[in-house]
């Protein structure tokens, strides 16, 4: 791969943005103003495969409390050992598939994304520098695949679509991929990340 499309993202991240979040596309559906934001932080790794750039993604265990069997970054919340939510992402990375932090060369960051479940959530744009085991978390992680960068960095790929969700229609961004339906949150900071790339 060309060090030149390091940069490219390199630079697209540095640009200052607004801040997203479940509540974009539902205007008059408003959080608590009193709630408290976990802080967490998520990782977006990108691997050069099959002559390429992919996106490494998982699909979450069905017996999960937050989010079951929903496709989503590597990634939680940002616990008492960890000095930043980089280092949680970085963390929870190694735990949920296996990869070594020490392959991992971050890019740069998106603007923080809040869930309607309460997390403040930092996606962290990483290159993988090597090959590594894939190792689901048994009990978190169905399933870890890849699709390709250029996917889902298309706003040609994405929909809108909506469902009924304590009582009201909920709107959200979906970027199908192949058997994936990637939505909510995890498109949401998809197409943050792609509009920065425009």
């Amino acid at each position: 791969m060309k060090p030149e499309h390091l940069e490219n993202f390199r630079s697209a991240l540095a640009q200052t943005g607004v801040t997203s979040s479940d509540f974009d596309l539902n205007k008059g559906v408003e959080p608590l103003a009193n709630r408290t934001l976990r802080p967490a932080g998520v990782l977006a790794p990108i691997i050069y495969k099959n002559g390429r750039l992919e996106l490494i993604l998982t699909k979450r265990s069905s017996a999960l409390r937050h989010h079951p069997g929903q496709i989503a970054f590597p990634g939680g919340k940002q616990d008492g050992g960890d000095t930043d939510v980089i280092a949680a992402a970085l963390r929870e990375a190694r735990e949920e598939i296996g990869l070594p932090t020490e392959l991992v060369e971050v890019l740069g960051t998106l603007p923080a994304h809040e869930t309607v479940t309460n997390f403040k959530v930092t996606p962290v744009v990483a290159f993988v520098k090597g090959e590594f085991d894939i190792i689901p978390e048994p009990g978190e992680v169905d399933e870890v695949f890849t699709v390709p960068l250029d996917h889902v960095l298309n706003l040609d790929n994405y929909l809108i679509q909506s469902r009924r969700w304590q009582g009201h229609m909920r709107h959200y961004y979906v970027v199908p991929y192949g058997p994936y339906y990637i939505w909510g949150a995890t498109a949401r900071m998809l197409r943050a990340w792609t509009e920065r790339m425009i």
